[in-house]
């Protein structure tokens, strides 16, 4: 299975979706803050106030499950496995797929809810446009040796 990598997340909510331990409301709303769009834009929608009940009542697993339905419609749970101590989770942006075919994105952790929002994290840093722009970027310490000459002979 392919796991995308090509970008960074923001390495302070993955760093601490590493270390923690279980999911706390500040953690949830520390995420939800630094990585989500649609959750703030979105006022008091039928989405938002469930999750927010939710969050509420403690309810991480689906509050993480119903994080990834308003912020991410185009991911789908692919996989949810218990191996070793770990739960794996592997989201897919087209489970229809065989696995080895599929560009998934996998995580783990020893907590079901924090493998799921790590992968959520995982996915959103995978989805996010490239700021590059089309065309390539000069490098600004050119050496003193190398000027540019015109060579072309117009006559």
């Amino acid at each position: 299975m392919l796991v995308l990598s090509g970008r960074q997340q923001p390495a302070g909510i993955h760093d601490r979706l590493r270390e923690a331990h279980a999911v706390t409301a500040k953690l949830l709303s520390d995420l939800i803050g630094e990585t989500c769009r649609r959750f703030p834009s979105a006022g008091r929608s039928e989405k938002t106030a469930r999750i927010e009940r939710l969050i509420g009542s403690e309810a991480w697993t689906e509050a993480a499950l119903a994080l990834i339905d308003l912020e991410m419609p185009q991911w789908q749970v692919r996989r949810i496995a218990y191996d070793e101590g770990e739960w794996h989770c592997a989201l897919s942006r087209q489970r229809e797929l065989p696995e080895w075919l599929d560009q998934s994105i996998e995580a783990r952790h020893a907590d079901l809810p924090l493998a799921i929002l790590t992968a959520f994290v995982e996915a959103k840093a995978a989805s996010a446009p490239a700021s590059r722009t089309s065309v390539p970027a000069v490098p600004h310490n050119a050496d003193a040796i190398c000027e540019p000459a015109g060579c072309d002979n117009f006559a």
